[in-house]
């Protein structure tokens, strides 16, 4: 007998003995439905209708003879039955209050869609399914009518998520933990499950005749990566009421921030409802990231100042507009590679329910699952049915709730077919040829966990990316752990070795220093080793590759030289970062100095460790940091050069041999093959804006001021022979990281041919004026 037979075996015997169903039967009887602990009392029929299977999810509208109601309709592959559960609220009579479930059976089914229409059923009503099949968890088939499952397309979700062991469709204190997975639990999950909420789509409060999108060309575009809780919480200009929610991030003291800084866009972090681990809720616990999805039509309740018996879609949409209005674009971080069940000894809270084997990757052994993701589960987005629910809820958050774009988070898993990751897949496929998907902003984190998963550089057009190798180069030039400049060089002018492919621009790659996952800009000048003792995990969680220098000090201090230092290095990655070619991506927080306190895995962190800390600019430093990013940003809005559409040619486009782009040793020579292989602290990088690619909107020829980009990452001041003709005659000062007001350095000029003093560790900009 095989070893998964005999594991069978002993589960079926183990569950006669102790009275629980059979691991391989078909539906035992459901228990009573209980109401406080008391059996209910019979409900009356509710009426439904054949309603239609398409659109998916709960749609209010009127139906045949002017009737209103709610059409529901869910994909369920291989299941036997469906039950659509209603809930509403009982009194404070002789039953002492709660929730009260009306069952409905959904009895037409097309194409494994179960769907009716229920008249009477209006915007507001909660609901969730039950849905009914085979459990015989060897064969992936894992249905158990005693869980009430959230609708996939709920468009919006009221109460939380509780983790009892009634939510886990197993039985999870098993006494035989090894075959604990396969033995069903026939407890009511009910109380303890948030559920769908009806919405009207159609309300007055939801139209767009008012909004504008940005539209920003990706080459003008500067992100700004925020949390809306984390952004919102402590910030005094918004009221009390409103921080940490959808409203605080449209209240105008927000938005100030934003368009004083500069930013086109914010890439907010997760904001599908998600729900929270076991592990972090046994320890007093929240995921505060939200890279734990369950449902990818709903705005997270958990951000809702107004409410959450669907006013959290109406605020959402108020809060696009706001920044629409500003000028400022909405990018959506979106976790479609797994959900919130995990592995098989993860709870039962939708899909799993739903159709277990039609949804998640298994493996050979269905009882377990293909794991890409480092959550657990992936979800298999070869299968139709998955493909379609991503595709609809993608346009979903384009038409109708006004975003305009997403980053897609462990994109890799997205892209595998069967096992590798492939550029043809399916959903690559799809989102090249779709109408409104093809048309928004689409950022691909490239990689995954699995093997074959880093796929920096490999993504079609259409696609940009967060590159990583942008964010370790720079970080190890500041840093003094370059083994030579080749790569730096790459990076700082749009890393054409990756993206000069297919039609692909520089503006493919997303250029970043830091991300919400890994330390603040603070913290890498900060720290050197990570601290992550809050999060309860031993300091075990989180990357050892933190790519830091610390200054010399382990952690706050109150030496002025190390604190003076630090502001430096953040002046020195923040101008390197916003004067390199390519998007640049910002954290928010960065630009005024936020710490984590050396926490670089803050996943689990909902306090003031991940907040931002706005008393921060009271102090004139971080203040002048703030003052200094904007400045930055401004500069290359205002230059073309510094945000090319098309990659630098390195040729000459005119007889007296000057080029796009030229690269300079401190000598003032030219960098020769052999200046590239050696290590080097200082660089100098010259951009032409003579010879910018393409023209205007009225066919004129593009022209710019042209740059000369000086980086030097030593620890002494050096000097710099400024290049001569052909490039230029004379240059003037634009920005000087060596000093802390503004970085800047007004009327001062050099002649060509001149060697000037660099301080140590400091970046120098100068313009060609002559």
């Amino acid at each position: 007998m095989s070893s998964a037979a005999e594991q069978k075996a002993v589960a079926q015997q183990r569950a006669v003995e102790t009275g629980h169903p059979d691991t391989a039967s078909p539906d035992a009887a459901l228990p009573a439905p209980v109401l406080n602990g008391a059996p209910r009392a019979a409900l009356p029929a509710v009426p439904v209708w054949p309603g239609t299977p398409m659109p998916l999810g709960a749609r209010f509208r009127t139906g045949p003879d002017g009737v209103s109601g709610t059409n529901f309709a869910l994909w369920a592959g291989g299941a036997e039955a469906v039950e659509l559960c209603l809930f509403g609220e009982v009194g404070d009579g002789d039953e002492g209050g709660g929730e009260v479930e009306t069952r409905v059976a959904l009895t037409e089914l097309t194409h494994e869609i179960w769907h009716g229409f229920v008249p009477g059923v209006m915007p507001g009503q909660r609901y969730g399914y039950r849905v009914h099949g085979r459990w015989d968890p060897w064969t992936g088939a894992r249905w158990n009518p005693a869980k009430l499952l959230l609708d996939p397309y709920a468009r919006a979700v009221d109460g939380d998520f509780e983790l009892p062991a009634e939510v886990y469709g197993h039985v999870r204190d098993w006494p035989q933990q090894q075959v604990a997975d396969t033995v069903r639990d026939d407890r009511d999950s009910a109380p303890y499950v948030p559920k769908g909420v009806v919405v009207h789509d159609d309300a007055p409060d939801d139209e767009w005749a008012d909004d504008r999108r940005p539209k920003t060309p990706w080459a003008d575009s500067v992100i700004y990566e925020l949390h809306v809780k984390g952004f919102t919480k402590l910030h005094p200009g918004i009221p009390e009421e409103l921080r940490g929610t959808y409203a605080g991030l449209a209240h105008p003291a927000a938005i100030e921030h934003l368009t004083k800084l500069g930013v086109t866009a914010v890439e907010l972090l997760p904001v599908h409802q998600f729900a929270h681990e076991d592990h972090l809720l046994r320890r007093g616990m929240k995921n505060y990231w939200g890279y734990n999805s369950i449902g990818y039509f709903a705005p997270h309740a958990g951000y809702a100042a107004t409410g959450t018996a669907g006013q959290q879609v109406g605020e959402f949409k108020r809060m696009v507009r706001a920044l629409h209005a500003a000028g400022i674009e909405v990018i959506l971080d979106v976790v479609y590679n797994h959900t919130a069940e995990a592995d098989e000894h993860g709870p039962t809270l939708s899909l799993r329910g739903i159709d277990n084997r039609g949804y998640y990757r298994l493996q050979g052994d269905p009882r377990r699952y293909s794991d890409y993701t480092g959550c657990g589960n992936t979800l298999h987005v070869v299968q139709p049915n998955v493909l379609r629910l991503i595709t609809d809820s993608l346009r979903y958050w384009v038409t109708e709730m006004g975003v305009d774009g997403f980053r897609f988070d462990l994109a890799a898993a997205l892209a595998r077919s069967m096992h590798d990751v492939d550029m043809l897949s399916p959903f690559l496929a799809v989102i090249a040829q779709d109408p409104v998907l093809r048309r928004v902003k689409l950022i691909a984190e490239p990689w995954d966990v699995g093997s074959g998963g880093y796929q920096v550089g490999a993504f079609p057009p259409l696609w940009t990316e967060w590159n990583d190798r942008y964010r370790n180069a720079v970080r190890d030039f500041w840093r003094g752990a370059l083994p030579d400049v080749r790569d730096l060089g790459y990076r700082l002018s749009g890393s054409s070795d990756l993206y000069a492919w297919g039609g692909r621009r520089p503006y493919a790659s997303v250029n970043f220093v830091t991300a919400h996952d890994g330390f603040t800009l603070r913290d890498m000048v900060s720290y050197e080793r990570k601290h992550n003792e809050a999060n309860g995990e031993g300091n075990r969680d989180g990357t050892d590759d933190n790519r830091a220098w610390n200054c010399g000090t382990e952690g706050e201090t109150d030496d002025e030289h190390v604190q003076a230092l630090r502001r430096r290095q953040l002046r020195n990655l923040l101008t390197t970062l916003l004067l390199s070619t390519g998007v640049p991506m910002l954290v928010a927080g960065d630009e005024l100095g936020r710490t984590q306190g050396g926490n670089n895995n803050a996943y689990c962190q909902d306090n003031e460790i991940s907040w931002v800390d706005w008393g921060l600019l009271e102090d004139p430093g971080w203040r002048a940091l703030t003052e200094l990013t904007a400045r930055l940003i401004e500069l290359r809005h205002r230059h073309p050069v510094l945000r090319r559409r098309a990659f630098f040619s390195g040729r000459a486009h005119s007889a007296d041999g000057l080029r796009d782009l030229a690269w300079f040793t401190a000598r003032g020579t030219e960098m020769t093959e052999r200046d590239w292989y050696a290590p080097a602290a200082t660089v100098g990088m010259y951009l032409s804006g003579r010879d910018i690619p393409g023209r205007d909107a009225r066919g004129a020829p593009i022209t710019d001021d042209s740059f000369l980009l000086i980086l030097h990452a030593g620890e002494h001041p050096t000097t710099f022979e400024l290049p001569g003709a052909p490039w230029a005659q004379r240059y003037e000062a634009v920005v000087d990281t060596s000093r802390e007001e503004q970085g800047a350095a007004p009327g001062v000029g050099y002649r060509a041919g001149e060697e000037i003093g660099v301080a140590g560790r400091a970046v120098l900009l100068l313009r060609v004026v002559g």
